[in-house]
């Protein structure tokens, strides 16, 4: 075995094992579209998701069926027809999609029953347990277009689908439901799959989409200067669906983004938009650092917010005793007092547990992450990495490119996030001119993409 594939192995695993250790026991739920089997990419997917369950995240998978059903119908001669985006499901849809469902569970049943040796699968034994978990109820008549078989889900059994985790199953839900007569009716994965999660109050909600997120200027083009939102707080993305006109296809803005933000307001913690075509989303996403797609989090489960003036106090306390050792440059009350709005603060029960201040210098589209600072008592428990990503979005959303830090003694954690360093004569020149030489603070840079 060569020692560049050691160099490189061992730090990347040590990197991803807190990942491990977090989610370890969490529930996620996995709504993954029918275009992503249509594509070829349920394989891949299958593996990496038996990946991470061995890796002790409880799965539920819920699987679309969009393309496969409109096959069908177009086989038969027959036309989908759509309304406020909802199949209306007739006699001959109805149809359609049983048979799509039953070809899609054996197909993904059959994926997770691959053992072959030298694949991602060898050894695994990933159980595969659907059932009547869903009872719905018709959609009815809305503004005189009957849905017929299209429904809305009524109820779902948390403590059937609980009992069938705690076995270690993966459960397999297709968008269908059953009212207590026994009658079928057509789902939404996308409704399946945040409700679903809602009612388990699940740790995450992923869709595995055939969009690749949220992009900072939603509606503009892709473009260097337009990336992925990797973060996008509840109220922005509330804010961001107001602005949208209502969503009717998969590839519109608001699409996926409706019921990421519903299942966050229910009391999912963070929901996930991903893109299908890139191999191994899902894994970049749950266990690197800056993921891949746009992740969704209520700042009220997180207490990460800007600072105001009242934080003043609760700063000086928390930052004080790094000035005394040296890790952190002397900063006085009147100089926080006038940059507090420049502060990102992580607040729990009303005492400060973190903090960190973004300068701005716009003309090098760069800015200046400083004083970041973590309390002893809540250090290990990822609050520099939740400040970190929170100014990095208002550094991205100020349209910056980057973002640098002065550290004498903390370059590793920051080089372990994407952080590289670069000679002093790299800064701007306006901090340059405040640079002190005598400390010999290390400048290390991050682009942000």
């Amino acid at each position: 075995m060569s020692a560049v594939f050691n160099f490189t192995f061992v730090p990347w695993f040590r990197s991803v094992a807190p990942y491990i250790h977090t989610h370890r026991g969490k529930t996620f739920v996995v709504g993954m579209a029918g275009e992503a089997i249509a594509a070829g990419k349920l394989q891949s997917i299958a593996q990496d998701l038996a990946l991470i369950q061995a890796m002790g995240v409880r799965i539920v998978l819920v699987h679309g069926f969009r393309p496969q059903v409109n096959e069908q119908l177009r086989a038969k001669g027959h036309q989908a027809r759509y309304s406020h985006g909802i199949r209306i499901t007739d006699e001959v849809a109805l149809d359609c999609a049983q048979e799509a469902a039953g070809q899609l569970r054996y197909e993904i049943e059959a994926a997770f029953s691959q053992g072959l040796p030298n694949t991602p699968m060898a050894g695994a034994t990933v159980r595969v347990i659907s059932g009547n978990f869903i009872t719905a109820r018709p959609v009815g008549i809305v503004d005189g277009v009957d849905f017929q078989h299209s429904g809305s889900i009524r109820k779902v059994d948390v403590a059937g689908l609980l009992r069938t985790l705690d076995m270690g199953a993966l459960v397999l839900l297709s968008p269908f439901g059953f009212s207590p007569t026994g009658e079928a009716f057509n789902l939404t994965m996308e409704e399946v799959a945040t409700s679903v999660a809602t009612a388990l109050q699940a740790d995450k909600l992923i869709f595995l989409t055939e969009v690749p997120g949220i992009r900072m200027q939603p509606g503009e083009p892709e473009s260097e200067d337009n990336p992925i939102d990797t973060e996008l707080p509840l109220a922005a993305a509330e804010q961001l669906l107001a602005q949208l006109p209502t969503p009717q296809q998969p590839t519109d803005t608001g699409f996926y983004l409706q019921h990421c933000v519903k299942a966050c307001k229910a009391g999912v913690e963070r929901s996930h938009i991903l893109p299908f075509a890139l191999d191994g989303a899902l894994l970049l996403e749950i266990y690197v650092h800056d993921g891949v797609g746009t992740m969704v989090i209520d700042e009220k489960l997180e207490s990460v917010r800007e600072a105001s003036s009242d934080d003043v106090g609760g700063i000086l306390q928390l930052i004080e005793p790094f000035e005394k050792d040296g890790t952190l440059v002397k900063r006085s009350r009147t100089e926080i007092e006038r940059d507090a709005h420049l502060y990102t603060v992580i607040e729990h029960d009303g005492v400060i547990f973190a903090c960190a201040a973004l300068y701005p210098y716009p003309e090098a589209k760069t800015a200046e992450m400083a004083a970041l600072t973590v309390s002893p008592q809540s250090q290990g428990q990822g609050d520099g990495e939740k400040v970190l990503k929170r100014i990095e979005h208002r550094a991205r959303q100020a349209g910056l490119t980057s973002i640098f830090v002065l550290t004498t003694r903390t370059m590793h954690w920051f080089i372990k996030r994407g952080f590289q360093p670069v000679d002093p004569d790299w800064l701007p020149e306006a901090r340059k001119r405040k640079y002190n030489w005598d400390r010999r603070s290390q400048v290390l840079v991050k682009k942000l993409g």
